[in-house]
């Protein structure tokens, strides 16, 4: 039981961390917003599997892992992968758990 709840708890300070880092690094605006809605589905997808089949907890823990390690460009081979992308796999994660309440829906422009 104890080994559920700490991976649970490393899981959202992760999901914490990153998002702190985002707002430290200036984002503001969409950018912002989007990461935030993003953060609290995935805090959320979390919490309701901590007790889930393994097979549904490495699913969240592969999207959390997707959203923290974050891939910035290095060079002009490699661009960096935007927060629409973190948004397309948090939803694909949610609609493969039946939580589409936890969708991040698109932001308005």
């Amino acid at each position: 039981m104890r080994g559920f709840q700490h991976d649970t708890d490393v899981l959202v300070h992760q999901v914490e961390r990153h998002l702190v880092l985002l707002r430290l690094s200036g984002r503001t605006g969409h950018d912002l917003t989007l990461a935030e809605r993003l953060a609290t589905s995935l805090r959320e997808l979390i919490v309701s599997t901590t007790r889930a089949s393994a097979a549904d907890r490495a699913r969240v823990r592969a999207a959390v892992h997707y959203f923290v390690l974050r891939r910035e460009s290095r060079s002009d081979r490699l661009p960096a992968r935007s927060l629409t992308a973190d948004q397309r796999v948090v939803n694909e994660i949610a609609r493969a758990l039946g939580r589409d309440d936890l969708v991040v829906q698109s932001l308005a422009a």
